[in-house]
This record gives C-alpha cells, structure tokens and sequence, in this order.
C-alpha cells in the first residue's frame, strides 16, 4: 500500500488481539472505525480505548463482543450500553494522567486513530480540535492512521505533526461534529448568576460544555482582563474574546492565550479557532496538570455533578453503581483552582433532575463514586443560592446544603442525614 489509502485498506493492518486508541470529541475518526467495524468477522479481542467520542460507534455493538470490546477513559452515550452488556469497560484515569498511561506502556498501543488537517505546504497536519492524550498514542503506537479533512481546523499549539509522522492518509470531506448552543432555563440563567458573582476581574476561567457555562459566561460580558485556562470549551467564549473581556493578560501560564486539550462547539466555533493564534491546543498532561493550574491567579474552576451529598461529597461519574461518565479532569481542576492565588472551585448543578429528584442528598446513592472529595469542595451552587462550604464543620456544611436544595426536599434531606447519623 501507499501512503494515502481508503479507509478499508487502511483498517487492514489491524490484527486480532491489538489495542487501538481513536481521537476524541469532535475529532472522532468515525470513517475509520467504520471501516474497522466492516472486518468484525475477520477479528478477535481487538481493545478500542478512548475518551468521550461522538458519532456513531457501531464497534460497540454487543453482537459483535468477540470482536471488539471497548475500554472507555470516559465514556460517551454511544458506548454507555457496553458496561451492562459486558463488551465494555471503564478505566477510572485523571485526564492530566492519560498519557502516561501510555508513555509508561502500562497500556501498549498497536494501532492510533487520528483526525487532521491536510498537510501545509511544508508537510505538517494539525490535530485541529482535540489534542487530550493523543500525542501520547501517536508516539507510542506501533502503526498510526489519520482521516484527513479538509473541514478539520488547523489550531496552534502542541497538535502539530509531520505526515512523515503518520502512516497512512485517509482523505474524507465530512463535517466537524457539532453542538449548537442551546438556550438555558430560568434555572440555569439563576445558577449562572450565582457563579458569576464569584467571578472577579482578571481571574481565569475553566469550564465545560453546556447550558450552565454558557450562561455564567453570558453574565461577564462587564467583566475586564479574563483569561482561559479550561480543559475544553464552547460557543460561549467566543463573543467575550471578540469584546476583550477575555484577553489573558494576567494569566500565570501561557499569558496572552486561551488554553485548552479540547473543543466541541458549533461551526461558528471551529471557523473562529481555525489558524487563530490566540487559541493554544495542548496535551492534557500541560493543561490538567495542576501545578500548571495553579499559578494562574484567580484560577476559577466551574465543574458539574451528579448529586452532591450534605457532607460535601461529589459524584460526578455514576448514578449510583451505574457508570455514567467518568472522572475527566474535574478534579485535576478543583485541586489546581483551590491552591491558585485567589482561587475559587465550584460545583454547579440543578437542585433537582427532570422527575423531580433531589441532586442534594442526605448520602450518595449506594455504589455511587466519590470524584471530589468533602475535603476538596468550596463552593456547591444550585439555583436556590450558593453554599460556600471551605473551612466549614460538617454540621455547618449540612445548613449550608439545606438551603440551597430545592424549597419541596430540604426538610427531608436533613432529617434524612440526622437520622442516619443517630
């Protein structure tokens, strides 16, 4: 074979018992793994390990268990059905250290999945919109296969390599998989009020996808010299780096540039990254690593949750002994925010679910995981206020919980915790 293949030619070198690792995100390498699929017949134990991708994934379809079983770093909806039905599992893995899973060969790679620009004029591709723990995979397999897309945004940063780098090209011309924004409720306009409020001028910013961030980030725009130092990020940024209110010129690492491992967002969003300097796409191990977090002043970490219990325990990656996510970065970014100049970790989720759940709960559901801990948590905002629980005595903690559940479950939620303590 030459250089630039088909997909089905390129998934041929793909053996029985090999691990494969694929992009993440936006950048997933969907042709290719359709084409993988296309040869479950012909394959045995072949390990596909990732983060969250997005896009069909018909490798983890359970009829084809003998083939394929999949190893989620965190885990998507596309794979979420693998773990009960038993041709999946989950890697429990900070993302700052997902590389050295690699690095250190404590798991050795065959064969990388990756997305890319085509190659410049000097023969250099870019990882585009998702760099996480790819460079990792691409230095440590064996054989790596890049889809090659034109639509694919060239980003600056780490994500850069030399086709002499890659093995074999697959050309495709397929979007860039996409998230429009969608609006938030009155619950997630009040809950991004709240985060707002904790939010001085010049601290910089970390946050996720989804209506709560960009609702905080919709009430900063009087805001002045924010900087951006996040795991990922959306749609929401974009109108406060246009305005200057994000400009990154008191931040402690990377001054004067947003840094970030990965992005998913509308194609308004990857039009604006695309060879746009101001952006810096680098490996999760520099931008999670909490040493690097931390001499950010003002360092403001914005995460999510499942439930949080009255002690100030977080369950951000199951629902109850289910597997639902994983532990991504949150904690990578508590820690890095609490020990920052200044710095502030919050937690900010609805009081309640869809069926009218309480989120905050006299104990975590039994099997539930712990991904913060009572002894890492600031701050737990919900729409009925903000608990501010650092420094705090469990009883302390308990009242400040309490208030801050919905109006219709705190009577129950704290006689349910005192009762249980008796």
């Amino acid at each position: 074979m030459g250089k630039y293949v088909t997909a089905a030619e390129a998934v041929q070198v793909v053996k029985s018992g090999d691990r494969i690792y694929v992009q993440a995100a936006a950048a997933t390498s969907t042709i290719l793994t359709k084409a993988l699929a296309e040869r479950a017949s012909e394959l045995r134990n072949v390990e596909i390990c990732h983060l969250h991708t997005e896009g069909d994934a018909p490798y983890a379809n359970p009829d084809l268990s003998e083939s394929f079983h999949v190893n989620s770093f965190f885990i998507g909806a596309n794979v979420r059905h693998t773990l009960k039905a038993g041709n999946g599992s989950y890697t429990p893995v900070f993302l700052s250290e997902l590389p050295s899973l690699f690095r250190k060969k404590v798991l050795e790679l065959d064969v990388v999945f990756i997305h890319v620009s085509p190659p410049d004029s000097h023969g250099y591709c870019s990882l585009g919109v998702s760099v996480e723990a790819s460079l990792a995979a691409i230095e440590n397999a064996k054989i790596v296969i890049a889809q090659v897309n034109k639509n694919m945004p060239r980003t600056f940063g780490d994500g850069i390599l030399h086709v002499s780098e890659i093995d074999y090209l697959v050309e495709v011309d397929v979007p860039i998989f996409a998230h429009e924004v969608c609006p938030f409720s009155a619950e997630e306009e009040k809950i991004g009020e709240y985060v707002a409020s904790l939010i001085e001028n010049q601290s910089t910013l970390q946050m996720g996808i989804g209506s709560i961030p960009n609702a905080a980030l919709s009430k900063l725009k009087n805001h002045k010299d924010l900087g951006l130092h996040t795991e990922m990020f959306s749609d929401g940024v974009i109108d406060l780096i246009e305005n200057d209110v994000i400009n990154c010129n008191y931040k402690g690492i990377s001054r004067g540039r947003a840094l970030a491992t990965f992005l998913i967002g509308s194609k308004r969003l990857y039009d604006f990254v695309n060879d746009n300097p101001f952006i810096e796409m680098k490996e999760s191990s520099i931008v999670n690593d909490t040493a690097n977090i931390r001499k950010n002043p003002k360092m403001i970490a914005i995460n999510s949750a499942i439930e949080v219990d009255v002690t100030g325990q977080v369950c951000a990656d199951s629902i109850g002994a289910h597997m639902y996510s994983g532990v991504g970065g949150q904690m990578d970014f508590i820690r890095g925010a609490s020990l920052s100049q200044g710095g502030k970790a919050i937690i900010a989720l609805p009081s309640i679910t869809k069926r009218g759940e309480s989120r905050i709960v006299p104990h975590l559901k039994q099997g539930a995981g712990v991904v913060t801990t009572r002894s890492h948590v600031q701050y737990i905002i919900t729409e009925n206020g903000i608990a501010n629980l650092y420094g705090k005595t469990l009883k302390q903690r308990v009242n400040e919980m309490v208030k801050i559940a919905h109006p219709s479950h705190q009577e129950a939620v704290e006689k349910a915790y005192y009762d249980m303590i008796k």
